[in-house]
């Protein structure tokens, strides 16, 4: 008898907030097969067989592999989990392996995660949507597309909050692209290691994007608030 993957996010960093129904699955787990920004604290409290296959940007080649171990564990053993940073939907090939595994005949269930699009710019002191600087929408996006290709500048909203993960590796053009958009002075924040210990932040607008990264040598992970919200953080960050 086949056993069952579960694929499941994490959440943006801090482990406390994992979801119960992800934590009760990690205990009860036979396999744990994680990423690159995975929390040990995470693993602390499980007997199973961990499998680090932490991965950068564009390796798909690592990402097959993946998905052929998934296959092959779920083959000898009862629970899989597959444990990914932030939700497991939102940039995360989440269901690319969820469709390779059922695929192959084996039960695949997904566990959402908090999105670190979402709370990484809460913990900064920055709600994405507010009434107060008139932002009724907000807007996700990655840097990059397939092949390491920067977004296009049809993706990108001229108004709204917009939130862009897996930037700071192609800043120069990623800024170039907004400024083609976008107001050259609104605020932005560049979230650096968001929800954890070593989370810092950066202020600024727009026009100074790359020289904030490179002057401060942001790294990743970080993610980038475009917009009026950003200036909240002057009255929410001290209530955090």
């Amino acid at each position: 008898m086949m056993g069952k993957v579960y694929i499941i996010g994490a959440g943006p960093g801090d482990p406390d907030l994992i979801t119960l129904k992800a934590y009760n699955l990690i205990k009860k787990a036979d396999v744990i097969i994680y990423d690159r920004l995975i929390s040990k604290k995470l693993l602390q409290n499980t007997n199973a067989e961990l499998i680090y296959v932490g991965k950068e940007i564009g390796d798909s080649e690592l990402q097959d592999y993946i998905n052929n171990l998934l296959v092959e564990k779920a083959k000898v053993k009862d629970i899989v989990v597959r444990l990914k940073g932030g939700d497991p939907y939102i940039f995360g090939r989440g269901e690319e392996e969820c469709i390779y595994v059922m695929s192959n005949g084996i039960e695949c269930e997904v566990v959402p995660g908090i999105t670190s699009a979402i709370a990484v710019p809460a913990y900064a002191g920055i709600p994405v949507t507010s009434r107060l600087v008139s932002a009724s929408s907000f807007t996700v996006i990655t840097a990059t597309r397939a092949y390491n290709k920067i977004i296009d500048k049809d993706y990108i909203p001229k108004k709204g909050t917009l939130v862009i993960l897996m930037g700071i590796h192609v800043i120069k053009e990623l800024e170039k692209v907004l400024l083609s958009i976008r107001d050259p002075k609104e605020k932005i924040a560049i979230i650096e290691n968001g929800t954890t210990e070593n989370q810092r932040v950066f202020i600024g607008t727009l026009d100074q994007l790359s020289k904030l990264v490179e002057e401060n040598n942001v790294k990743s992970p970080a993610i980038i608030v475009v917009g009026d919200v950003v200036k909240l953080r002057d009255r929410l960050w001290k209530l955090t």
